[in-house]
This record gives C-alpha cells, sequence and structure tokens, in this order.
C-alpha cells in the first residue's frame, strides 16, 4: 500500500511540475506578465512580475507623440519649431521629468517608482528634424526621447541617416521600431510579413544603434489582440495612438497622445485629461 501511494504522489508531483512549466511557457510566449514569477528588471535586479490584469490596472504614465515638426507645412501631425520648444520648455518649467521606456516596463511590471510628474516624449516616422530639431531641444532641457524608426527610410532625402539614428541612442535617446515600410499590423497576415516589417528590420536596426531594440509603435497606431500577442515575442513594449488598450496584453497596447499645432498650456490641460485617470 505504502509503495503504491508512493509512486501515485510521485506521478502526480510530475505532471502538476510538467503542467506548471507548460503554463509558464504559453504564458511567456504571450508576453503577459505573471505574478509570483521572478525576473530581472532593467536595473539586472530579480523582482516578482505584476500579471497582465495588475498592469493594465495601473495609472497610466501620459506618452506624448510627436510627428513632423516644421515651418514649411500645416496639420494635425505637425508643429512648429518654436511651438515644440515651447512644449519642452513648458513641461521643464512645470516639473515634468521625462522617462524612458525600461522605466515605464518596470513600473508597470515590477512596481518600480518613477520619478515626480512622469512623461514620456515619443517621435514617429524618423523625420531628419527628429535628429536636427528636437534632439538637441530635448537635451537643452534635461530631456531624453524615444524616436520610432521605418527602416525603408534609411539615408532619404527628409529622413534620419544611419548615422543620425546612430548618433541618437549615443546620446543617450531610445530608438525603437516602427516597422518596416508603416504597413499596419492589422495586414500582416503570414510569418513572412512578420519577418518583413518586424524581426530583420529589428535586427538590422539594432546593428546601427549597437544595442537591443526592444520597443515598437505601430504604424498608424492600430493594433489588434492577434497583432499584440505576436508582438509580445520581439517588444517589451509596443505604443498605440489609440483610446482603448487590451486589458489581456496590455504591455503591448501602451496609449500615446498625438501632439498638434497648440499652446503650452493646453498640452498640459490635454496631457491632464487624457492620462488624469484610468483609461479603457
Amino acid at each position: 500500500m505504502n509503495k503504491q501511494f508512493f509512486l501515485i504522489c510521485t506521478v502526480f508531483l510530475g505532471l502538476a511540475v510538467t503542467g506548471c512549466k507548460h503554463a509558464n511557457q504559453r504564458n511567456e510566449k504571450s508576453g503577459t506578465a505573471i505574478n509570483s514569477e521572478v525576473a530581472k528588471d532593467s536595473a539586472g535586479v530579480k523582482s516578482s512580475m505584476n500579471t497582465a490584469a495588475q498592469v493594465y490596472a495601473k495609472p497610466e504614465i501620459p506618452v506624448l507623440c510627436y510627428h513632423r515638426i516644421t515651418d514649411d507645412r500645416k496639420g494635425d501631425y505637425t508643429v512648429s519649431k518654436a511651438t515644440f520648444a515651447a512644449h519642452m520648455k513648458a513641461l521643464a518649467d512645470s516639473g515634468y521629468h521625462a522617462i524612458l521606456p525600461a522605466q515605464l516596463y518596470d513600473y508597470l511590471v515590477y512596481n518600480k517608482a518613477l520619478p515626480e510628474k512622469p512623461v514620456m516624449i515619443t517621435f514617429d516616422d524618423s523625420r531628419a528634424e527628429h535628429a536636427e530639431i528636437a534632439a538637441p531641444v530635448l537635451e537643452k532641457n534635461g530631456f531624453r526621447g524615444v524616436f520610432f524608426i521605418m527602416t525603408i527610410t534609411y539615408n532619404k532625402k527628409n529622413y534620419m541617416t544611419k548615422d543620425q539614428i546612430a548618433g541618437l541612442a549615443k546620446a543617450g535617446h531610445v530608438v525603437g521600431l516602427h516597422s518596416w515600410d508603416h504597413t499596419m499590423v492589422t495586414k500582416y497576415k503570414e510569418a513572412a510579413d512578420w519577418q518583413k516589417e518586424a524581426v530583420e528590420p529589428k535586427k538590422k536596426l539594432e546593428q546601427i544603434v549597437g544595442r537591443a531594440v526592444e520597443y515598437w509603435a505601430y504604424p498608424n497606431g492600430v493594433f489588434d489582440h492577434k497583432g499584440a500577442e505576436e508582438l509580445s515575442k520581439y517588444f517589451k513594449l509596443s505604443f498605440s495612438l489609440s483610446t482603448k488598450r487590451d486589458s489581456i496584453v496590455p504591455l503591448q497596447t501602451v496609449r500615446r497622445m498625438i501632439v498638434p499645432e497648440c499652446s503650452p498650456q493646453r498640452l498640459l490641460k490635454s496631457m491632464r485629461g487624457a492620462f488624469g485617470k484610468k483609461k479603457a
């Protein structure tokens, strides 16, 4: 009897361990943070990870998104040079601290503290003015930003060169991926699409900046659940322009606010309205 009991317990324990192992593998594949799982944060310190539900419940941090910074055109995605400079000065004068994605990730996943009045400043589409105008203004105010690159634009007219992209990383800014050619994630249907738009561009961008590229910005800000889950295989965080997040993969659907031509006072008010309380 004792021998039979021992064999049954041994089999049950083996199944339980195997089941847990398989469950963890599934969760790692989906990119969902698992509470009681222990991993290393961005500083290499072992910490317990939040669940997806816990990540989703945390207060959102303001994330701004700029596109064009020029005096040569107008539009919803364009601000003048003077306006951009005024925005950055207003943020600095108001006591905001520009954070980077690793800090946001550690806050969401490991409950790490952020500086008072955090804000993230991001740029889409690889425009040359981001390196020539935006980066110096950021640095003047003690800020660093996040620049999302479409790799099809390397060295093309009005877009950043490889040297400019590498220079941003060297200056302490973060370089992320904005796909190969700005095709929306919802149109990726086959494995070849992911290779073309995410996997291969990620590798090439890493060669340029000399470090891991761990963050993604959705082309047009558009995502779906399937795409968000797939991106969790390659990136720690993905950023949308949507007003709605995915509660199952919140790390892959971080909201941003497009910044239009507006006064600094209007910007600060819009930030409070967009991120002052938890959004669905």
